[in-house]
């Protein structure tokens, strides 16, 4: 995970700065998110590193501290430690070189959960697709296409030689209030497919010069009845590097 973790925080290559104009050409709501989110002059860095805390959803809602690094389309690590009768749980998610795969321990040491092969890397793709939102500087590697309604965008990821997509919901100045997508997923222990996925955004800060969603919710059924129920995530952002 460190190896993969170093790997997604180098930069390719030297990143431009950012100017209005690159915009022009994209929707209207990604322009009016991406001016909002990202000021003239900003590099368009390819990475950023978050440190997070909230709770995460097992059986119960337990608390959890998180570091996670995001370099979409390569990929991302979230590394975290959550509390489970009282016994931490460590372990990670990621997406790299190629592959996704889930690693946790009780205690750090007993096995707790562990999965990999086909259908999770397909999953941690969707979820990449969707957390690019909070990396509004990689919007030039996307693809941007109108969304179901005027205050709608899609945003579509090439990632390991599949698509992607998510579609933003952007306020009337420029700030980002959710995403929706179709994940592929098991939730509940639902047969594999593609089921709805969403996250609201309920506040925003700005680190560095860029403004991302700092409290966020999240979880499987997004915009039906059964929303409560699959909502699993909820997290506040402290911190944020962009290289």
């Amino acid at each position: 995970m460190r190896r993969d973790w170093d790997l997604l925080c180098r930069s390719t290559d030297r990143p431009k700065a950012f100017e209005p104009s690159m915009v022009a050409d994209l929707p209207e709501p990604a322009r009016r998110w991406l001016t909002h989110a990202i000021a003239p002059g900003t590099p368009l860095w390819q990475s950023v590193e978050l440190s997070m805390h909230g709770q995460i959803r097992l059986g119960a809602w337990r608390p959890f501290t998180a570091r996670q690094v995001l370099a979409p389309p390569r990929g991302f690590v979230w590394a975290a430690t959550a509390r489970f009768s009282g016994i931490p749980v460590i372990g990670f998610d990621r997406l790299s070189s190629g592959s996704g795969q889930m690693r946790w321990r009780l205690g750090g040491l007993v096995p707790f959960m562990s999965a990999t092969g086909p259908d999770v890397t397909r999953s941690a793709a969707g979820r990449l697709a969707g957390e690019m939102a909070l990396v509004p500087t990689t919007f030039p590697a996307a693809t941007w296409t109108p969304g179901s309604d005027a205050d709608r965008v899609v945003v579509t990821w090439r990632i390991d030689g599949q698509d992607e997509s998510a579609e933003l919901h952007i306020g009337p100045h420029g700030e980002l209030l959710g995403v929706l997508m179709q994940r592929w997923g098991n939730p509940n222990g639902a047969p594999f497919g593609r089921y709805p996925f969403g996250v609201a955004i309920e506040a925003e800060q700005a680190f560095a010069s860029v403004v991302i969603g700092s409290e966020l919710r999240a979880g499987w059924w997004w915009g039906t009845d059964r929303q409560s129920d699959g909502e699993f995530f909820r997290a506040r952002i402290t911190e944020a590097t962009f290289r």
